[in-house]
């Protein structure tokens, strides 16, 4: 039973601007205008508009006479990964507007210092606040820990940092990696904003993501990931700029792999124990024939591919980029027999989770 709706009123990675990151949802159980949850606010009204107007009734078959701006009205809170305008361009362009009052923005400390200052006056008018004041929008800080944050009925929310690239002035740029959960069921699903690879970075932190992912991939309670794979095969290490290419995304699946296994021999190790007579047995050491099988590990994970990056120099014509870039990956995971499923995600595509 699917326990979320989403659709991905945007899931590109830039340059162009009607198609950037934005994916919106709610509990399986309720309605649209029951209220929304913006995972990302790089596209807006403009999308939203050509979203309605390509499929009328993608919001519930009774609502055929929606507009974007009451679609946006019905959104109640922004979930933000890091502040690079394309994940929030649209979310501070139509902050001005009336569309269904106060707002709340959930990110990092970290993001909504970035979000600060772009409503400092001078860029864009001071639209956002971190008190109750009537602003459009209201900051709501996420503390990095194992607690979960309530955002919307029934949803909450752990927040932990990911590496993307580096900035000129403190070293590593903070983005965030968002573990979403449904209260009710306590079943979850992950969401990565842009995310360096562990392979090159200085502090490796995605290994932190899959070491917490792994137990509930294992107990069946998450079993979708979003994460973006911006490059094509073959890109420099170092014109990465803090993103993922298919070979990387294929080490980081494997880490996630091993950190499955991993869980599941500790299972059997502590299940056996409680069922073995205490016999005194010596046990057997560990040789190089028993380093683990990865076979299988990440059977019935679905991995949803975003945030790719327009392929402006015709290098695929006639093929959509994200799709190149899903084979691409596909190509290198599967001969590993990890099992998992890799999902192109195309701009208006309604997924349940």
């Amino acid at each position: 039973m699917p326990i979320f709706d989403m659709i991905a009123v945007g899931c590109g990675g830039g340059p162009s601007e009607d198609n950037l990151s934005c994916y919106l949802f709610k509990p399986h159980d309720a309605r649209w205008n029951d209220g929304i949850i913006a995972l990302e606010g790089g596209s807006a009204i403009g999308a939203f508009q050509r979203l309605l107007h390509s499929q009328p009734g993608i919001f519930g078959t009774e609502e055929n006479s929606n507009t974007a701006a009451k679609v946006y009205s019905w959104i109640t809170c922004f979930l933000i990964t890091h502040a690079h305008l394309d994940h929030i361009n649209g979310l501070v362009l139509t902050a001005g507007s009336s569309y269904g009052g106060s707002k709340s923005v959930y990110g990092s400390s970290h993001t909504l210092e970035d979000i600060e200052a772009i409503f400092s006056g001078r860029i864009w008018p001071r639209l956002a606040s971190r008190n109750n004041d009537g602003s459009p929008l209201v900051l709501r800080p996420l503390t990095p820990n194992d607690e979960y944050q309530e955002i919307f009925r029934g949803v909450s929310v752990r927040v932990m940092p990911i590496n993307h690239g580096q900035n000129d002035t403190s070293g590593t740029y903070d983005a965030s990696a968002f573990f979403v959960r449904h209260d009710p069921t306590m079943r979850e699903f992950l969401f990565f904003g842009d995310v360096e690879p562990d392979e090159i970075a200085q502090k490796p932190r995605n290994i932190e993501i899959w070491y917490v992912a792994a137990p509930k991939i294992v107990k069946r309670i998450l079993s979708t990931i979003f994460i973006e794979c911006s490059w094509p095969l073959g890109r420099a290490s170092e014109t990465l700029y803090g993103h993922l290419s298919p070979e990387h995304l294929e080490a980081e699946l494997a880490a996630l792999a091993a950190e499955v296994v991993a869980v599941q021999k500790r299972t059997r190790k502590a299940d056996s124990e409680e069922t073995a007579p205490s016999t005194g047995a010596r046990k057997r050491q560990r040789g190089p024939q028993d380093t683990p099988s990865l076979d299988g590990a990440l059977k019935g994970v679905r991995v949803y591919i975003i945030h790719c990056k327009d392929d402006l120099n015709g290098s695929y014509p006639g093929r959509a980029i994200n799709h190149v870039i899903a084979e691409q990956v596909r190509a290198r995971v599967d001969p590993r027999k990890l099992g998992v499923e890799i999902i192109a995600v195309d701009q208006g595509m309604q997924i349940s989770i």
